[in-house]
């Protein structure tokens, strides 16, 4: 029998998880991480925003080991807890189990974004025994054609599903997500009832952004926020989540100047296979070196640099009634229109949009 004291609150972990980025933001205490370990990928989609030349690369000039077992050292001095593997594709990389070995042992509640399709019995049962909070998967069709239309690579769907396999036979925590595309658009559904098939939840995002260096090519496969609109009427889920996003969006501030408002650089922060620093993944300039400086400095000093930051007087999204649901930011300004301070006009008018199919509040 084990005793629990009465006035020790039980908080489910989304709770806790609330609470705890609460306190930090609070504080400013980056306890949320997300790293690339490479940028390199084995597959090809059409809708990446990793640049081609990247994607391919040989690995050349990223993080070491080494590298790796510093920043760790540096970001869990400084309160990160949670931590999240991405890339590229992050098992590209010979040494990705002794990268998560050294992560884990530091006590970071560790997150893996993966396309599965390099999974093998080795990593599998590594993950297993060494488990991860969650492991989430690409799927990007629910057919072989559909899905190796995007990805470009023949024989890539069998290897995601067997990859999906090997972790749930293992009882690993696997997610599957999706971007919806004009290629894969008419399978979103087709790819929920596989993820039901497989006991698993299924999320989608419908928003296409350029390549990292400008490159507008992704957004060639970008649906019309017309089309958006339409599937997220037909979606239960989002047809009830989106009145009460506009609900609370009529109680937060809209005319700050902030041209950084969300939590980016105030509890989470994002680190590239470069050793690049920046406020997450989206927002990559400016970015602070952890090859010639450290974390804390970076944080400490470089960081809040950027969020201070301004838009000039007369901004347009200063003010704007939607400016708090809208994806409209400086990192979306500078991929798609070579400029922080240009507008993207396909968010300001997916806004207009949503707003127009899903604000309950009657003005």
């Amino acid at each position: 029998m084990s005793f629990v004291c009465p006035s020790i609150q039980n908080l489910g972990y989304g709770a806790f998880s609330e609470l705890f980025h609460t306190r930090a933001s609070q504080q400013r205490i980056p306890i949320n991480g997300s790293i690339e370990l490479t940028m390199r990928c084995n597959l090809r989609c059409a809708h990446c925003y990793v640049p081609l030349n990247q994607r391919m690369a040989r690995g050349i000039n990223e993080l070491t080991l080494n590298e790796f077992k510093r920043i760790f050292s540096e970001i869990a001095e400084a309160g990160c807890l949670w931590l999240l593997f991405t890339g590229g594709e992050p098992l590209l990389r010979p040494d990705f189990t002794d990268i998560y070995m050294d992560a884990k042992a530091r006590g970071f509640i560790i997150s893996l974004f993966t396309n599965a399709t390099m999974m093998n019995d080795t990593t599998a049962d590594f993950l297993a025994e060494m488990r991860p909070f969650s492991i989430e998967v690409s799927i990007y069709g629910a057919t072989e054609k559909t899905y190796e239309q995007v990805t470009g690579i023949p024989g890539s769907f069998r290897k995601c599903l067997r990859g999906v396999e090997m972790l749930l036979n293992r009882g690993l925590p696997v997610q599957l997500k999706s971007v919806l595309l004009t290629i894969n658009r008419h399978e979103r559904v087709e790819m929920e009832q596989l993820s039901k098939h497989y006991g698993l939840e299924f999320r989608y995002d419908p928003v296409i952004s350029a390549a990292l260096d400008g490159d507008l090519y992704p957004t060639k496969f970008r649906l019309s926020p017309e089309e958006i609109i339409e599937i997220e009427i037909q979606d239960e889920y989002r047809a009830a989540a989106w009145p009460k996003e506009f609900d609370a969006m009529h109680e937060q501030e809209i005319n700050v100047p902030s041209m950084y408002t969300c939590g980016a650089g105030r509890v989470s922060f994002h680190i590239d296979a470069f050793g690049k620093l920046s406020l997450c993944l989206s927002a990559r300039q400016p970015s602070y070196d952890l090859r010639t400086g450290n974390f804390k400095t970076g944080w400490e000093e470089f960081i809040p640099q950027v969020l201070d930051l301004e838009y000039p007087k007369g901004f347009e999204c200063i003010g704007c009634e939607l400016r708090t649901i809208c994806a409209q930011c400086p990192a979306m300004g500078i991929t798609e229109m070579g400029d922080p301070l240009r507008v993207v006009p396909f968010l300001c008018q997916l806004a207009k949009l949503r707003h127009k199919a899903f604000d309950s509040i009657t003005k």
